[in-house]
């Protein structure tokens, strides 16, 4: 990693991830492939900036460290790639077990329960999906009908802001959103973390 970490895809320490290694990969993965619009690719940093909106959005009393888990969602992605779900489904369990020791190890890493309670799990699904719909329609050529029958209908009153942005500023709004919500997470009276982007 540029931090100098070196992380064992096979058996991952909490000790060797940094949220700076984390935003500066995520900054740089694609959504969708790269096959949409605009001069930029929609990141998984963005993604997960607007994935984490919409769960505060939908369950504006949720705690700090669940806005947290939402942001660090796909976190993994930093070390794997963004591969779309279909591939994930043909590589079978060996690579969701590896994707889960990756996942628990952030969530060590950055004080949170190696799994999220499943109603939390649930939560960011749906705000995951909701974040495709809209990624789906604006960037990625999709009719609002294919976007419906995919991914369902967006929570009322949410307009996601998808607008493709340069690597170095998704990984700073990705960075300063994380330190935000640690801060909040430890219980300390942080008053902008439940501003959103």
């Amino acid at each position: 990693m540029l931090s100098g970490r070196r992380l064992d895809l096979l058996d991952p320490s909490p000790m060797d991830i940094e949220i700076e290694d984390i935003a500066h990969g995520l900054a740089r993965v694609a959504r969708w492939n790269g096959q949409t619009v605009g001069e930029h690719p929609f990141s998984v940093a963005q993604h997960s900036l607007v994935v984490e909106e919409i769960v505060a959005h939908v369950q504006p009393d949720i705690e700090p460290r669940w806005r947290l888990a939402a942001l660090l969602h796909d976190a993994p992605e930093y070390v794997v790639g963004d591969m779309i779900s279909p591939f994930k489904a043909a590589l079978g369990l060996d690579y969701r077990t590896f994707e889960g020791r990756l996942e628990t190890a952030i969530h060590v890493r950055f004080g949170l329960p190696a799994r999220s309670p499943p109603a939390v799990e649930r939560a960011i699904k749906a705000a995951d999906r909701a974040c495709a719909y809209f990624e789906a329609v604006a960037l990625a050529g999709f009719s609002e009908a294919e976007a419906l029958e995919l991914f369902g209908a967006p929570p009322a009153g949410f307009h996601a802001n998808v607008e493709p942005m340069t690597p170095a500023i998704a990984q700073a709004r990705y960075v300063h959103r994380f330190e935000l919500l640690s801060e909040a997470a430890g219980f300390t009276s942080t008053a902008q973390a439940f501003d959103t982007e």
